[in-house]
């Protein structure tokens, strides 16, 4: 599912009301979690949070002329999703979330790469991802991403 919307506020408008409490919930957790340097925006035609150009200017290296990507977040046909890089790319991260996880939730974690899908929104775990969200600071994602990016 697919909106078009050039802001965050334009995007949850278009989203089913009967999600869009879960989803801005959601949002505001990721907001009031992350640490200082990340902005929020649309990236990728989704609610992204990421570090600016005019902090990296180097961008993504995929669209230097994007900004660095972190977590995005997306109402999908059957579920609501978080997308986080730092899960996919750092194995310690991502070990705690799924070690963590069934402490937070009875559902079994629904998982691929850096996505996480929510199919039950009244079960997203918000500590869980405010605590998530606490864990990686803006230089620390941008030296795991070139680290990742200059060994291929």
């Amino acid at each position: 599912m697919t909106y078009e919307a050039d802001s965050p506020e334009e995007y949850v408008a278009q989203i089913p009301e009967e999600r869009q409490p879960a989803f801005k919930q959601l949002q505001k957790t990721i907001s009031e979690n992350l640490p200082k340097g990340f902005e929020e925006g649309m990236l990728y035609k989704m609610i992204g949070y990421y570090v600016s150009l005019n902090t990296y200017p180097e961008g993504y290296h995929c669209q230097p002329n994007t900004p660095l990507p972190f977590i995005n977040i997306a109402s999908q046909k059957n579920s609501i999703n978080l997308y986080h890089s730092g899960i996919y790319a750092k194995k310690e991260l991502l070990d705690w979330f799924v070690e963590a996880y069934p402490k937070h939730c009875k559902r079994k974690l629904d998982m691929g790469k850096s996505c996480i899908r929510f199919k039950k929104i009244e079960e997203i775990p918000y500590e869980l991802i405010a605590e998530l969200c606490t864990k990686m600071s803006v230089e620390e994602w941008i030296s795991i991403y070139e680290n990742n990016i200059k060994k291929k």
